[in-house]
């Protein structure tokens, strides 16, 4: 069946409605779709279109079609349906009769789609948020199996200064806090009800959409028809902040992918996450990491599809924009697989303590910490990097780690050294003056884990 028809002579041809079918992926918002309609039946009996008993046919016969959907696999099978509401209102006039014919007055299939996008986003945010919360907690769990781990920090991928372990995770348990809060704006945005927009100048029928709203759980109705049936910056909402978290996931993974390697040795990632050569057999590949590195560019790949889909499209509604539901639902599916990966390779994680440890110690990323040591004793800063930089330079030289170094062969090789600062040829020690709030001191780090843990139970909540 068709919503539309009247001004045609003849139907469209095979390649037309092939073309620009879309069951086979909106089928996927049927649930919305029908809860929509509910309402929407329901919203039909306050303005009198419907009786009490025909509204409670339909709401009834709508229950029986979600069920099935639900309960019978080959719900789809065969269906030629032009979309998912063309199949749901067909359904709909099997079990309820002609009275189906009624419940799509006052109501365009553009406000439908809306509706049943911002249904569909409001809980996949909320899937995406749980979702971001467990890696979040799993990378807290990990910190906390090696609490006293020292591994290198890194700017132009060259050692820099040493932190702890823990501090390392809690900068992306930061960035999956900053992903939450996109979801939630997301969540809020797209939680504004456009039934009552009709096809673009507003419905014709008097409806309380405020009461519309409280039916479905929205939290205000859109302000102005036109807009309600042209935007999709709800979509580019959620796809923008599923790209960022793939973007970091991404960088966890590039990370990762490295610290596993045989040149860095510093992890072990779990068979379970990992798989093999079929040709070599002593390979061990990352292959889980490297896939979510892979689909951070596919994610982002679909907000850029929007964006240019939507950049040209004049107001209100233009069939270009059944084109937002492949990438969003794309989008969703592999921002959940990839947190899910990545929960299940952090669960696997095993530290080697002593390789980045070593790293740290073989390498100068003291040099600011003596550097700093000696601008608090009332040496200049420029003076005291020069210094630093001078013994770097003669320890490259003479093949020589910060540790060779004794209190009496800094005093002469500078007279602005002084005994106690040779401590501080331990990267450990170091780090103990970094005790600023978000600094890798210690008690810094031991307090923000704590905060961490209280803020993560308000990313569940």
């Amino acid at each position: 069946m068709k919503l539309w028809g009247g001004r045609f002579e003849s139907g469209p041809s095979e390649v037309f409605e092939r073309f620009s079918g879309s069951l086979d992926f909106d089928k996927r918002l049927i649930d919305a779709d029908i809860r929509g309609s509910q309402a929407f039946a329901r919203a039909l009996e306050r303005v009198g279109i419907l009786t009490a008993d025909e509204r409670a046919r339909i709401v009834d016969a709508f229950e029986q079609i979600r069920t099935e959907a639900v309960d019978d696999p080959r719900f789809f099978d065969g269906a030629t349906d032009e979309d998912v509401h063309t199949l749901v209102i067909r359904k709909l006039k099997e079990r309820a009769g002609d009275v189906a014919d009624k419940i799509h007055t006052g109501r365009s299939r553009n406000e439908q789609v809306s509706l049943d996008m911002r249904l569909w986003l409001r809980e996949e945010c909320d899937r995406a948020r749980g979702l971001i919360a467990d890696l979040a907690g799993t990378l807290l769990n990990l910190a906390n199996r090696y609490p006293d781990a020292v591994i290198p920090g890194y700017t132009h991928m060259r050692r820099a200064q040493a932190v702890l372990w823990p501090h390392y995770l809690l900068a992306y348990f930061e960035m999956l806090a900053r992903d939450a809060e996109r979801f939630v704006e997301a969540r809020r945005r797209a939680n504004v009800l456009p039934l009552g927009s009709g096809a673009l100048a507003g419905s014709g029928f008097p409806f309380d959409r405020e009461a519309i709203a409280r039916d479905l759980g929205f939290a205000a109705v859109t302000r102005n028809s036109m807009d309600a049936s042209a935007d999709r910056d709800f979509v580019l909402d959620f796809l923008y902040a599923a790209s960022t978290t793939m973007l970091h996931l991404s960088r966890l993974a590039e990370d990762w992918i490295l610290y596993s390697s045989e040149e860095f040795g510093w992890m072990e990632l779990g068979d379970e996450v990992t798989s093999g050569s079929s040709l070599m057999p002593q390979k061990k590949n990352p292959d889980s990491l490297e896939l979510m590195r892979g689909k951070c560019g596919r994610v982002i790949g679909c907000l850029n599809a929007l964006l240019v889909t939507v950049k040209g499209l004049p107001l209100t509604y233009n069939r270009d924009m059944q084109e937002d539901k492949e990438p969003l639902f794309e989008a969703a599916d592999q921002l959940a697989a990839s947190l899910e990966m990545a929960r299940a390779v952090a669960e696997s994680v095993e530290l080697h303590v002593d390789r980045p440890r070593q790293a740290a110690a073989e390498s100068w990323v003291v040099a600011t910490d003596l550097a700093e040591a000696l601008s608090r004793a009332g040496v200049p800063f420029h003076r005291a990097h020069q210094i630093v930089g001078k013994l770097v330079l003669e320890s490259v030289r003479r093949g020589r780690k910060p540790a060779d170094w004794t209190a009496a062969e800094l005093e002469a090789f500078a007279p602005e050294f002084r005994p106690e600062m040779a401590r501080l040829l331990d990267p450990a020690e170091g780090m103990k003056s970094r005790e600023v709030p978000g600094g890798t001191g210690p008690q810094a780090v031991a307090g923000a884990l704590a905060e961490a843990r209280a803020r993560l139970a308000q990313m569940h909540a």
